[in-house]
Parts: C-alpha cells; structure tokens; sequence
C-alpha cells in the first residue's frame, strides 16, 4: 500500500564549544539535545551531530572553514538538505555559509521562529509570530532570499498560516508597522480585561515552566480545558485561560503561558511578551517543572531569569514537580519559592496537595460588602465606580447604599460605612 506521509527532511546540526578542548561540556551536550528535539518538532531528522571546539567563534564563518569543509562533505554523503546552528548567526555568517555548503541554512533562532509558525493559532499569535519573523530576517535577506526563493517551502520558510516568508524590505518594513500598530491595539485590550477581572475580584494564577514540562497537560487535568497537550517543543504558543473553583468557592483564572527555553533571545522575548504578560500580571504563579527531565536545576534558572526580565521576579511561586510517575526518587534543588509540590498531570497524582497550596497562596479575592455613603462624600462614591466592581446602589434619605466587591485591604478602610 503507497504511503502518503510526508518524508522528514535531513538534517546536519553544528554546535560550537569554546571552553577547553579536554572540558566535560554538559551544556554544549544538553543544548545540542535540545537543538535535536527543535529539529524533530519542525519536522526534520537529524542525520549528522558535529560540534566545533575553538576558543571564540570565526567572524567570517562562525566555526571556521575546515569544519565547514567537513559539514560539506558530510550533506553530499548523507543527503543532507538542512544544516541548522546551535548558536544564533552575523548576516555575513549566515551568507557566507550558505554560499559555501549550497543547501539551506538555518539558525537556532530561525529554527524556534519556524516551530512558532506552525503553533500559533490565534489572531494575535500569528501576528507576533509574523512580526518576530519579519523583524529576525529582515538585516539576512541578502542571505536567505536565494534559498527561499529557490527551495519554495520546507523547515525555515514558513510563515503563520504556511504562507511563504516576504522577501522584499521595502514590504518588510511597512508590514512591520502595519503588524506593530495591530499588536498594540490588542494589547490596549488585554489590559482592559486584565484591569475588569481585578475589579471583579478575580484572581489569577499563571502557569509558567520551561517547554514541555506539561503546563497544557496540567491546566487540563485542573480545568479538563481541552488544551492541546503534546510532546512537543513549543506545544503552547498562544495564552490559554480557563477557570477553577477552590474549596473555599475563590473563583482562579488558570493562565497557560509559552514555555521558556534556553538561547532564547531577548527580541523574541520582547515579541512574545504579549503571552508572558499575563505571567507579569497574574496574581501567583505555578512554576511546572520536570522532575524526570535532565539539567533541571539549569531549567529553573532559565525560568527565574525570564521571570525577573518581563518583572514578574517578586510574585508568590508555587514549584510544581511534574512527571514524579517516572522521576523515581527526586530531590528538588534548594528554591526561594513559597511551596513545593510533587504531582503528575498525567495520572492525577499530587493534584489535590497543588490546590491547597493555591488556595494558601492565592489573595483573599474579594467579597460582597453593603455600604452607606453619605451625599457629601462624593469623593469615596467616585473612588468605588472607578476602582471597585459596584453590583447596585439605592438612593436613600441618610445617602447611598451601595452592594460593592471589596478586598480586605478596602474593607478596613471603609469599615465606616459599613452597614
């Protein structure tokens, strides 16, 4: 019987280590891992793993051309049709490369841009995910226009929607306006929701973790959301929310975020701050981490420095010790968290001791409180329609009465009222 699934393209991927020749370089190894399971997520095979030791990177081509000759030898025996970098790439370095092995080339950057091309699923993440990509290629056309062009599709072509990346600059920078302007507009309404949930009194909870570490897999075993929940690099693009009751009927916004990863660069951060915004805004967070995974104490690391770049650094964590079904014993590294909790998404395990660690965690919230104000405080009556959620209010002969959601915080401070 014929088969119509799609052949994986092969792929050379190239690492540089520039510490000692002798040194044991887990991180180069965990990276180049890392790098490895990109390429599958986009659709690719490696068929070749090569790093390069030398003390700073070549500026011409980044790891010399000897093991560039090498890199060539091995995409004419192998097949090769894509040769993706672990580290990011000059324009010169990318052109210069290019030229050199006559196949496509591609970047750690690029390659993540790719993967986030094929995630997004809402409006707003197709646009953050055109403008990252736009704003990435834009200074290399000189030295990815011809590979575009020529090869019409594959890994590292692809934009949001499977439509093929622009080539033209002057159109670059007009989309990238055009995109800017749109992006802002949805931003100024995000923010207005966020500040009508906070006078609704609801509070919020993010779910943050380097990717893969089952943040989707978690917020449908709390909410059974019906996330997508795969094995997969990058699974979750867009922000996904969904509600909770606790036992104490506190009412949670459960926000799924991107999942972090290392050499993630700092525009793309900035391009994806949109989904990260929610975490800088939310009123705790569940930090989700792999427990069965390798280099775990690096991931958290990764993820407090994130955290601390979009301000949310300071806000109560909760760790959340994922996949313990098949961590076998597991001691967590020392954190400044407020709690660890030990669980799995997957079979349920844990999941009650993690909702009483929220509802420990989380704000009060806001309760139901009836008030009298008198006529001649018009300044206390304007301070509850601006900031407050008001549910009614009866004019009466002594003032008005209003039924308004308060924290404990305006409680105490209108405790005078109180009727």
């Amino acid at each position: 019987m014929e088969s119509f699934e799609k052949e994986k393209e092969r792929v050379i991927t190239v690492g540089l280590h520039t510490g000692s020749r002798d040194a044991v370089n887990d991180t180069t190894d965990e990276s180049m891992r890392e790098l490895e399971e990109l390429v599958k997520t986009a659709g690719g095979e490696v068929v070749c793993e090569t790093v390069q030791n030398r003390p700073s990177p070549d500026a011409g081509t980044y790891i010399g051309t000897g093991k560039l000759e090498e890199i060539k030898e091995a995409v004419s025996s192998l097949g090769a049709e894509l040769v993706v970098f672990d580290d990011e790439l000059s324009p010169v370095q990318l052109r210069n490369v290019s030229e050199y092995l006559g196949v496509r080339v591609l970047d750690r950057s690029m390659l993540i841009l790719d993967i986030f091309a094929m995630r997004a699923r809402s409006g707003e993440g197709k646009l953050q995910v055109e403008l990252a990509q736009l704003k990435y290629s834009l200074p290399r056309l000189r030295g990815m226009g011809t590979e575009l062009s020529r090869t019409g599709g594959g890994i590292g072509t692809r934009g949001p929607g499977e439509t093929k990346l622009e080539t033209d600059r002057r159109h670059i920078r007009a989309r990238i306006t055009a995109l800017e302007s749109e992006i802002k507009e949805i931003k100024k309404h995000r923010g207005l929701l966020r500040e009508r949930r906070k006078k609704d009194g609801v509070i919020t909870c993010a779910l943050v973790g380097y990717t893969n570490a089952g943040k989707s897999t978690l917020l449908n075993r709390l909410t059974d959301a019906g996330v997508l929940a795969e094995n997969k690099l990058f699974a979750t693009l867009d922000t996904t929310s969904r509600a909770i009751t606790l036992y104490d009927n506190r009412r949670i916004i459960m926000i799924d975020t991107v999942g972090f990863i290392r050499k993630l660069p700092h525009y793309l951060i900035e391009a994806f701050k949109s989904t990260l915004e929610e975490a800088a805004e939310a009123d705790l967070l569940i930090h989700v981490i792999d427990a069965a995974g390798e280099e775990t104490e690096n991931k958290i690391e990764v993820v407090e420095r994130v955290l601390g770049e979009i301000g949310a650094g300071g806000k109560p964590i909760i760790n959340a010790y994922n996949k313990c079904d098949a961590a076998g014993e597991f001691v967590p590294p020392a954190t400044d968290v407020t709690e660890n909790v030990f669980i799995s998404a997957k079979t349920g395990m844990g999941i009650d001791k993690l909702i009483d660690a929220v509802a420990r965690t989380a704000p009060g919230g806001k309760t139901e409180c009836k008030l009298l104000v008198p006529y001649s405080d018009g300044g206390v009556l304007n301070e509850l329609h601006t900031n407050e959620k008001v549910l009614s209010e009866e004019y009466t002969g002594s003032g008005i009465e209003i039924t308004v959601l308060l924290d404990a915080a305006a409680r105490g401070r209108l405790k005078k009222y109180s009727v």
